[in-house]
């Protein structure tokens, strides 16, 4: 009985890498400095079946080279976006370890301001992303951002709403409606022929930001789902290199401050923002599979 039961017990699906690496690059070739800060966290996966049934690290590149790796790469090659470097260290990682077959690179830039010649300002909360997948077949880049927040004083209301035995929610016509987005967006799939060759990352970035932004101010907003799809489907609509984009958009409540005790009226004036509890709402806005099929915009 013992054994049949551990005839069934066998290894899924397992990955390993080094998480968090804290990687500040200064490119020093003029008066005027550049500044790259990322975290970069990378994920191998592969025919790693036997260090966990036996123990042989045979095939395990240590999570420290790993590390290494992308300290010597940010030398030797330079941080410009993110996307490109985290290519350039997901194929190495896939073409020089033979046991792997799928390296993914999550990226995170945080932003500075600059003040002058080599002086900068750390940005505030918001902060912009990239996720490189890259095996035999197939590489997918995915892009994206967090801590947009944005506000809007009017143009929302919520009514209309489903109403149950613990209902106490008030409907309104007019509230504010606030929200920090997180998103990311997927370009379309493959591998240019030239792998030296790259796309115009920062110029999508720009426009798919300013597309999210435009729809949000744009749109007088009954739900905040009818907010999300707006924002998705302005971004599809505007970037045809992007075939999908999932959002994730907490509603920041700000709630009215009844002034009654005070002896004060509060036409919609005062409100205090509340972080928790929140409503969370989240989506993927897509293209149709017809939409999608093709080469690489840009790539040959």
């Amino acid at each position: 009985m013992e054994e049949s039961r551990s005839a069934r017990i066998v290894l899924g699906a397992n990955q390993y890498g080094k998480a968090e690496v804290r990687v500040v690059r200064v490119r020093r070739d003029g008066p005027r400095h550049e500044l790259r800060d990322l975290d970069v966290s990378i994920a191998l996966a592969g025919d790693l079946a036997e260090v966990h049934l036996s123990g042989d690290n045979g095939s395990v590149l240590p999570t420290d080279s790993q590390k290494n790796t992308v300290y010597a790469f940010a030398r030797r090659y330079g941080i410009d976006q993110i996307e490109d470097f985290g290519l350039l260290l997901a194929r190495h990682f896939v073409d020089s370890q033979p046991a792997i077959d799928r390296a993914r690179v999550r990226l995170t830039e945080h932003g500075w301001q600059r003040l002058g010649p080599h002086s900068f300002q750390r940005d505030g909360a918001e902060g912009r992303t990239a996720t490189v997948t890259v095996t035999a077949q197939r590489t997918t880049v995915e892009s994206g951002l967090t801590g947009l927040v944005l506000l809007n004083s009017t143009d929302s209301e919520f009514n209309g709403f489903v109403r149950d035995p613990y209902t106490t929610l008030p409907e309104t016509d007019d509230r504010i409606l606030a929200t920090a987005v997180e998103a990311n967006w997927r370009h379309q799939d493959g591998e240019p022929a030239d792998r030296t060759a790259t796309r115009d990352w920062a110029g999508s970035y720009a426009g798919v930001r300013a597309a999210l932004v435009g729809a949000f101010v744009d749109t007088y907003s009954r739900s905040l789902q009818q907010t999300l799809y707006a924002m998705g489907h302005r971004v599809l609509a505007e970037r045809p290199e992007i075939v999908e984009i999932h959002l994730s958009l907490p509603n920041q409540h700000h709630l009215p401050v009844d002034l009654a005790p005070f002896g004060l009226t509060n036409p919609g004036e005062v409100f205090v923002a509340t972080d928790r509890p929140y409503g969370l709402i989240e989506g993927t806005v897509t293209r149709a599979a017809e939409e999608t099929a093709g080469p690489v915009a840009g790539w040959s």
